[in-house]
């Protein structure tokens, strides 16, 4: 039995006579006949009965429909629960996000959501491969994500798609290397150095990959490391370059270290902010997507 069904049940009993159940809700005697003789297929004992010409619910039929009556009830209750849940501006909001992002934006965006009085932001950082990041929009409201424009796109069936940035990956270099001075470098420039990069899956993996395709040389990986800050404390000794994304974690550069810009290749990565589409729907999810908005343009402006 289906709640339309039940409410047109209760209607008729409150009513009286299925012409005045059709007006009351906007449809035909034929459609509220035919509703009725659908629920009544689904239980074995009458609901209804002719007195004259008009069709009145027997025992069964009120006990069903005050049944029925309680159901709508709990449903509006529902309703209302749902309502209430979505519009509530400082509801709690889970954001998971990739550990340089995390490094870069959960602690100001903290303090923009206090200073402005926004819900409460609980966070976690998942260091995911990139077709990994749209499944963790089962367990978290948000997920920070990054891919690169090369990589399949993301499920836009499955995931509302925010986009924060398109963040370049500049080539860290020791301060001492041959290339340090350099306004630029190029894939050629960057042939037999030993590297210090990112498991495959991740970003610096795959601009290194093209940064072989494009030069024709194979690059010589010394240390797979996904913490920028480490990559950049390896590049400092002097024995490895790195590839290392310019906003979220440019700052982790120390001062025995210089980022290069690389052209002649596809160096950005999308930063998306993803999320269910339901879950887009509540009012304090979207403050605190549109404080990560705000939080990841200043950064990328400095």
């Amino acid at each position: 039995m289906e709640v339309h069904q039940l409410q047109i049940l209760r209607e008729l009993g409150d009513l009286g006579s299925v012409r005045a159940v059709a007006e009351a809700l906007f449809v035909t005697p034929s459609a509220v006949s035919q509703q009725l003789a659908v629920l009544q297929r689904g239980v074995d004992v009458p609901l209804t009965r002719k007195e004259g010409r008009t069709l009145v619910l027997t025992d069964a039929g009120r006990i069903l429909a005050d049944a029925g009556a309680a159901v709508i009830a709990s449903l509006a209750d529902a309703r209302a629960a749902i309502g209430n849940y979505q519009n509530d501006a400082d509801a709690r909001v889970t954001l998971a996000g990739f550990h340089s992002v995390g490094q870069s934006l959960f602690a100001p965006l903290l303090a923009r959501l206090n200073a402005g009085g926004g819900p409460q932001a609980l966070l976690s950082d998942e260091d995911v491969a990139q077709h990994d990041f749209p499944a963790l929009t089962s367990r978290y409201d948000l997920v920070l994500a990054h891919r690169m424009d090369h990589t399949p796109p993301w499920p836009r069936n499955q995931v509302a798609v925010i986009p924060l940035a398109y963040e370049p990956l500049d080539i860290a270099v020791p301060i001492g290397h041959r290339l340090a001075g350099r306004r630029t470098v190029e894939p050629a420039d960057l042939v037999g150095e030993r590297w210090a990069v990112s498991r495959e899956g991740y970003s610096p993996a795959d601009i290194l990959g093209a940064i072989a395709a494009v030069s024709g040389g194979a690059p010589e990986i010394v240390h797979r490391i996904n913490d920028y800050a480490t990559v950049a404390e390896l590049v400092a000794t002097g024995n490895v370059l790195g590839v290392i994304p310019r906003y979220t974690a440019g700052a982790s550069v120390g001062v025995g270290v210089v980022l290069l810009p690389l052209e002649g290749i596809a160096n950005r990565r999308r930063i998306d902010l993803l999320a269910r589409p339901e879950s887009m729907r509540r009012l304090s999810v979207q403050r605190v997507a549109e404080a990560l908005r705000e939080t990841m343009a200043e950064r990328a402006a400095n």
